[in-house]
């Protein structure tokens, strides 16, 4: 019989592949996920974990900074003022209380969460979400010209601490994003494991063929603003702008944008917004695209202006991303998500916490030509039209989001791994 497994997250998305793990595991002990899985989560509420029923075994919070105070001292200070001290202090509590009673954790995100698994004393292993050599290094592997004089001496985007919470004796397995950062690992005597980015499970990646844009072309582009909130309202605007630049640029040409919301979040102030750029509400609220001769309705509330249509979906999130050509993005895991469908995407730096310049910059090392960085929205739609008119441009992006985020299917084989360690 396969053991219990702690899953430890701490992030949205990192709680969102935990539980795309758990699932896998407690399907090959043919258990509901709730019966052979506990969860804490570092950082906010874990609704991910609520809907599958997974118990948490420690208390839970939503912090100031929404969970990217490693971003901003500001951003910590606040937590700290917040309760994050105590916060921590009670979780690590409940995990050695858990781990007393025998199973193993899995760790998912960054050093907190690994971390607090080796303080754990228990098996452990780890899934590095945060960290790529792709931050350091070409595909090839070469220094970027970026890369700092002291991170060249270190010699991985992992630091030697992290890097010795991966080499312990119970750390067992660890599950690095991309090959890039595998090889830099293994190298190092890590235990690491080749086998994909979790973030792609579920969105079924579909060969892309990727095409220039024809005149007489409809042209779809998906619209990912961010999961939190107040920052997400204040991306949202930025993209708005960027809505006008991409209709002066387009003329003669059908336009739809689908905004991917989180359901969590209210679109009463998305909806205003857009009406102050002149969007004029429809009764209809639903959207229908067709591609490849796949019909796709798209529902939510929808607006429309001169030739151009935008809906606000918040249930169907891998339809947007699969019927776009590109996407004008001011978010994190959403971003890399279109990005390893092969697609384009289209990005200018915010306010933060999280989307603010130095991380819009980190992200274009993360993801190479894929991301388009721009300095404003207002230079949106000549990016646009540059890229979609480029066939060999297109094709390099596609080739390049296969590279840095890999096929779908690493849940279940990080499942099988850690069934052949633990099982």
């Amino acid at each position: 019989m396969l053991p219990k497994i702690l899953l430890l997250s701490n992030g949205h998305g990192e709680d969102a592949i935990a539980v795309s793990i758990g699932q896998a595991w407690s399907a090959l002990a043919g258990m509901e996920p709730g019966e052979i899985l506990v969860g804490l989560p570092l950082v906010g509420e874990g609704s991910s974990y609520r809907r599958l029923n997974i118990p948490l075994i420690g208390p839970v919070k939503t912090m100031p900074s929404g969970g990217f105070n490693n971003m901003d001292a500001r951003e910590l200070w606040r937590d700290v003022q917040g309760g994050l001290w105590g916060l921590t202090k009670a979780q690590l509590g409940s995990l050695k209380q858990w781990t007393a009673q025998g199973g193993k954790v899995l760790a998912v995100g960054d050093i907190v969460p690994l971390a607090l698994a080796w303080l754990g004393k228990a098996d452990y292993a780890f899934v590095g979400t945060a960290k790529s050599e792709y931050y350091l290094r070409s595909p090839v592997g070469e220094w970027l010209p970026s890369t700092q004089a002291w991170e060249k001496w270190l010699g991985s985007a992992y630091y030697p601490w992290e890097r010795w919470l991966m080499t312990r004796k119970n750390c067992t397995a660890v599950f690095p994003r991309d090959r890039l950062t595998h090889a830099s690992l293994l190298s190092q005597g890590v235990a690491s494991f080749p086998v994909g980015n979790p973030m792609m499970d579920g969105l079924n990646p579909r060969d892309c063929q990727p095409q220039p844009l024809q005149p007489g072309q409809s042209l779809t582009i998906t619209l990912l603003p961010g999961s939190r909130s107040p920052e997400m309202e204040r991306n949202w605007a930025l993209i708005g702008q960027s809505l006008t630049s991409v209709l002066a640029h387009f003329p003669d040409t059908s336009v739809t944008f689908l905004a991917a919301i989180a359901p969590s979040l209210p679109l009463a102030p998305l909806m205003a917004e857009v009406e102050t750029h002149g969007w004029q509400r429809l009764e209809d609220n639903n959207v229908e695209l067709l591609s490849n001769k796949i019909s796709c309705l798209i529902k939510g509330p929808v607006y429309q202006k001169s030739q151009a249509r935008l809906v606000l979906s918040q249930q169907q999130f891998a339809d947007c991303l699969h019927y776009a050509q590109a996407a004008i993005a001011m978010a994190g895991t959403a971003t890399e998500q279109f990005v390893g469908l092969g697609k384009p995407v289209i990005s200018f730096p915010g306010s933060g916490p999280q989307y603010n310049p130095y991380f819009a910059h980190r992200q274009t090392w993360l993801l190479g030509e894929s991301l388009i960085l721009l300095d404003s929205p207002e230079q949106t739609g000549e990016a646009l039209k540059r890229v979609l008119s480029d066939g060999e441009r297109l094709e390099a992006i596609a080739r390049n989001g296969r590279e840095r985020l890999g096929e779908a299917g690493a849940a279940r084989r990080i499942a099988e791994v850690l069934r052949q360690q633990w099982g």
